[in-house]
């Protein structure tokens, strides 16, 4: 029981950090406050409805050279430019 409390803390906090990532590359991308760096990125996972970690992961990718999926893409542009 407590493996698995402690092996669910460590999943958490690798995806905060992957999160708080994603987060900085949003706002660097779209000149944008953390506040909405934060918006943009639920607002993605909302219509692309996928977990916000997942999204996160995929715009940290990206963000390394891999690829971000069209559909996250295209919701990441809108997200975008709705938060502008």
């Amino acid at each position: 029981m407590l493996q698995a409390e402690v092996r669910q803390l460590r999943q958490a906090i690798a995806s905060h950090i992957v999160v708080d990532q994603a987060i900085g590359v949003v706002i660097v991308v779209g000149r944008l406050a953390p506040k909405q760096g934060w918006d943009v990125l639920k607002d993605v996972s909302q219509h692309t409805n996928t977990k916000l970690r997942d999204v996160a992961g995929q715009v940290v990718e990206w963000a390394n050279g891999g690829p971000l999926p069209e559909t996250t893409r295209r919701a990441l542009d809108t997200a975008l430019d709705r938060a502008r």
